[in-house]
C-alpha cells in the first residue's frame, strides 16, 4: 500500500552552490538542485557573489544584494 505524505513546508532552510548548480535544502528534508544556466545573473556571478545571499520572508525567497536578484522558492520547486 502506498501512502502519500503531505509536504509540510515550502520554506528553504539552506542553500549551496557548485560550479554549475544551486541546491536548495527545504525545511521538510527535500533537496532541490537547479542548473545555474537557468538564471543569467547567477550563471555569470562569481562564487563569492553567489555565496553572498540571504533568505527573505523566513525562507520563502532568496536575495542576492550584490547581484540585485530575488528568487521565490515556491516558483523554483513547482
Amino acid at each position: 500500500m502506498n501512502t502519500l505524505t503531505k509536504l509540510k513546508s515550502n520554506l528553504a532552510s539552506d542553500l549551496s552552490f557548485t560550479i554549475d548548480k544551486m541546491t536548495i535544502y527545504m525545511e521538510d528534508g527535500r533537496e532541490i538542485s537547479i542548473p545555474l544556466e537557468w538564471f543569467p545573473k547567477l550563471r555569470s556571478a562569481s562564487l563569492e557573489q553567489l555565496n553572498n545571499w540571504r533568505f527573505i520572508g523566513g525562507g520563502e525567497g532568496i536575495h542576492w544584494e550584490d547581484l540585485d536578484e530575488d528568487l521565490l522558492v515556491s516558483e523554483l520547486i513547482s
